[in-house]
């Protein structure tokens, strides 16, 4: 992987590109700046600092003396204040959904089971939301990327809702709607061969589906053409089948064949369970689940494995490193760690350090609501504290940079998560002047602490000014949270229909809930905190 600021010359201590003009450059100025390291590989804190853009890239960076030189090279200064002024973060798991943990992050796993769809409904399943609402629900989503400091993306979204997974035209909508906002996103419609279904008496099962899953998969493909077509810098197709449980070992294989064929990125989610996917695949298919990705092809570094918790290492598992981490590290592949999410289903990533002394790339992703990466380095820096039995050990630094240059090495794209000169400008600001910040040593320390993601109030992508002063240009937020809600309220009153227990000892509602009991079979489905008086 070449460095983009290699071999250029140094302003301030930091390298800065040279040779343009003034005319079409924008500087921002923060009293923060986490910038590139080109000799370490790694971030570097300045204060007080400069980062000059022209076009969609940067073009130096520098503090003090040096920065004023900068500034005064601009045609718009952007004064940005007590910020931290960082790369923009990266989220490969980036929900675009609403409904997702709020619902099903609550129950025992008998009232979990009533959650799946049930084997009649899997059958011959619906859209729940008209075509418009599926539109609204992902600029939603995006929307919330946006707002909470994330300037890439490959979004994810439940296929509870679907008629089955997502379409082609379900991924175009969305591309056409991240370059209108100017987030960058990686993304495909998700394809899947099966479904997770809870049978009559409670137990749980695949609904297969295989001509399902292969015009899915069809569409999957044509959106890589597709995604070409639009020859926007902001839109890059990727391969995203779902739950590896779920896809057929043929759809699988085909996946690694085209893969490879266009060179294109393949996020799986695997490694996230055990009962309902190793145990699963291991009776069924006679594989592990990184097993079955090396057998298909898949185990390569075009690879980005969502999640990558119930490896050998992991205590429910051998509770000792069998090859596992080695077979990653030396396949190239990343695993995507989402630390927030996690910890609200109640399953651990075993000691990340592992992962990263054994080679292994690690990215980080939110995958819930909500999406916020700050919550999650916190979250994962906690649990590191407590795995360690070592408040020194909380790896504070290598989660941040899982969550800027993690995210592009998987990628592939050194161009993104790092400020550095020939780098995208890429960027997002945190506020620090809120008192509630409280008192300030080190930015990133105080931000994790006392701050989250909706201290974001300033990005930028690909040059493009997508958000200020909290802010993202035509976007009515009261609007869009008003029929966010509405579509929630309509994405809850669905779950009735597909409950395979409804009507069962403890259970309530009807299976075939129309509209006018939905309400109330949702309501019994999801009980309130404390009673409603």
């Amino acid at each position: 992987m070449t460095d983009a600021s290699a071999a250029l010359p140094k302003v301030g201590g930091v390298a800065a590109a040279t040779g343009a003009t003034a005319a079409a450059a924008t500087a921002v100025r923060a009293s923060h700046v986490l910038a590139h390291d080109a000799e370490r590989g790694g971030c570097v804190e300045l204060r007080d600092a400069t980062v000059l853009m022209r076009g969609d890239r940067i073009e130096g960076i520098a503090s003090g003396a040096a920065g004023d030189r900068l500034a005064g090279q601009a045609a718009e200064v952007i004064d940005l204040g007590e910020s931290l002024l960082m790369p923009g973060l990266i989220d490969l798991e980036g929900l675009t959904d609403i409904d997702h943990l709020l619902l099903d992050s609550w129950w025992s796993p008998e009232h979990e089971a009533r959650l799946e769809w049930s084997e009649d409904y899997a059958r011959a399943p619906r859209e729940v939301l008209t075509t418009a609402e599926r539109s609204t629900l992902r600029r939603y989503g995006l929307v919330q990327l946006i707002l909470h400091g994330i300037t890439a993306a490959m979004p994810i979204s439940s296929e509870v809702h679907g008629a089955w997974a997502e379409t082609h035209d379900d991924a175009l909508d969305t591309a056409r709607t991240a370059s209108e906002l100017g987030i960058r996103v990686f993304l495909g419609p998700s394809y899947r061969s099966a479904v997770h279904v809870t049978r009559a008496d409670g137990s749980a099962g695949l609904h297969w589906d295989e001509a399902r899953g292969d015009e899915a998969f069809a569409g999957a493909v044509r959106f890589l053409d597709t995604a070409r077509a639009l020859d926007d810098p902001l839109v890059t197709g990727v391969l995203v089948p779902c739950r590896i449980e779920t896809v057929s070992d043929d759809l699988l294989a085909r996946t690694a064949e085209v893969s490879a064929a266009r060179d294109a990125l393949v996020r799986v989610h695997a490694t996230q369970g055990l009962a309902s996917e190793r145990d699963l695949l291991v009776r069924d298919r006679g594989a592990t689940p990184l097993g079955l990705l090396g057998r298909v092809g898949l185990l390569n570094e075009r690879l980005i494995l969502a999640h990558g918790v119930y490896l050998d290492v992991h205590p429910e598992v051998h509770g000792e490193d069998r090859g596992d981490l080695a077979a990653l590290a030396a396949a190239g592949a990343t695993v995507v760690h989402c630390p927030l999410t996690n910890a609200r289903y109640a399953f651990w990533l075993e000691r990340l350090s592992q992962y990263l002394d054994a080679g292994v790339g690690i990215a980080l992703g939110t995958d819930s609501f909500p999406p916020d990466l700050i919550r999650a380095i916190d979250t994962g820096v906690q649990l590191a504290k407590a795995q360690q039995g070592d408040l020194g050990r909380g790896m504070l630094a290598e989660y941040v940079e899982a969550a800027t240059l993690g995210g592009a090495r998987a990628l592939r794209r050194p161009d993104l998560g790092r400020i550095a000169p020939g780098a995208a400008a890429d960027l997002v600001a945190f506020s620090l002047g809120d008192l509630r910040m409280g008192a300030i040593d080190d930015p990133i320390r105080t931000l994790v602490l006392a701050g989250t993601g909706r201290d974001a109030h300033f990005s930028m992508v690909a040059g493009r000014v997508v958000m200020r002063d909290g802010a993202i240009p035509g976007v009515d937020v009261g609007a869009l949270r008003a029929e966010g809600q509405r579509i929630f309220e309509k994405l809850r009153a669905a779950y009735p229909e597909r409950d395979a227990l409804a009507g069962t000892a403890g259970a309530s509602g009807s299976g075939g809930a129309g509209p006018v009991d939905a309400g109330a079979a949702a309501d019994a489905l999801f009980p309130p905190v404390f009673p409603r008086g």
